[in-house]
């Protein structure tokens, strides 16, 4: 059999193969997905965000038990920050899924950002359409915690929870940070820490003057203690309310559309940056252009615009 034909069979191997395919964007992988594509969108996408040091990952682990309690099969997907001088990722969090049989219903993926901002690799998405495609009940997206460009999760998922813990601050942090916004449920996790009442006070008090009406989802503040599994099972019964309340005031279908289009914005995006870049590198002398603005002789913008200008002319025809 072909690797495809495994994929579809269910072999979790093939299903690797595929992701790695996909990531390192290899000859055809289009072709693949729009293969995939058509066999997916039943997957539930949940994102799990919030700083660093906040307990992401033990969290994660908590509401995958949660899952499979429930009969559910979940892909997750770990996002790893790369370094911005050699490009590697540790992609240490691999060892925390040794609780869970590589046969069982749980597969765990770790992803380097690769230079992606946002929190979620370029790949996110598609290796998304991958696991829907082979047949996951849910997906889980845990990303890198790197704070305020971390709200593009909202275009991977469909609930969004965000992690807390009571050394990240007050309400109006949370607020300047964009996180009221992406956040459908808020875990305050590791609350058996000093202060951890003010926080989840402070976070339902602000929550409470959002402007709302009775089709507005208020937003949960759940305090847990992951590493002790303390209130896990009520944070997967608001994600569960979530999904619910989405899909009955019709939300759910409208997020999926508005993700489709930006997914399709951001397709082109990318082959129109890689032909410019492309064309760029194989027609302009750089060096010179860079020693004129270096001289003062020409400025950045000047010489942006003309090769712009030159571009444009070139798709026009």
């Amino acid at each position: 059999m072909t690797v495809l034909e495994k994929f579809q069979n269910g072999d979790k191997r093939a299903l690797s193969k595929i992701i790695s395919f996909i990531e390192n964007r290899q000859d055809g992988y289009r072709e693949l997905l729009g293969k995939l594509y058509s066999k997916c969108g039943h997957a539930i996408r949940i994102g799990v965000t919030g700083p660093p040091g906040a307990g992401k990952s033990t969290l994660v682990n908590g509401l995958l038990h949660q899952f499979l309690k429930a009969n559910k099969k979940v892909g997750v997907i770990a996002v790893d920050p790369s370094s911005p001088f050699t490009g590697g990722a540790l992609l240490g969090d691999r060892v925390r899924m040794n609780e869970f049989p590589l046969d069982g219903d749980i597969y765990f993926r770790s992803m380097a950002t690769r230079g992606a901002s946002g929190g979620l690799t370029a790949a996110t998405n598609n290796v998304l359409v991958a696991m829907d495609a082979f047949g996951f009940d849910v997906t889980i997206v845990e990303t890198v915690g790197v704070g305020q460009v971390e709200l593009d999760i909202i275009d991977a998922c469909d609930t969004v929870v965000v992690t807390l813990v009571p050394e990240s601050g007050d309400a109006v942090q949370a607020m300047k940070a964009g996180l009221m916004e992406i956040a459908d449920v808020f875990a305050v996790n590791k609350a058996d820490r000093p202060n951890s009442d003010r926080i989840v006070t402070d976070l339902r008090s602000a929550l409470e003057f959002k402007a709302h009406d009775e089709h507005t989802w208020m937003i949960p503040v759940i305090p847990t203690v992951a590493i002790e599994k303390k209130n896990i099972e009520e944070l997967f019964e608001k994600i569960l309310e979530h999904i619910a309340f989405i899909k009955a005031n019709g939300n759910f279908e409208t997020h999926r559309q508005l993700q489709i289009e930006k997914k399709i914005i951001a397709i082109l995006k990318n082959r129109f940056e890689k032909e410019i870049v492309d064309k760029l590198a194989s027609q302009v002398d750089f060096a010179q252009t860079i020693e004129a603005i270096y001289k003062g002789n020409a400025d950045p913008y000047a010489v942006a615009g003309d090769l712009y200008n030159e571009y444009s002319k070139d798709i026009g025809s």
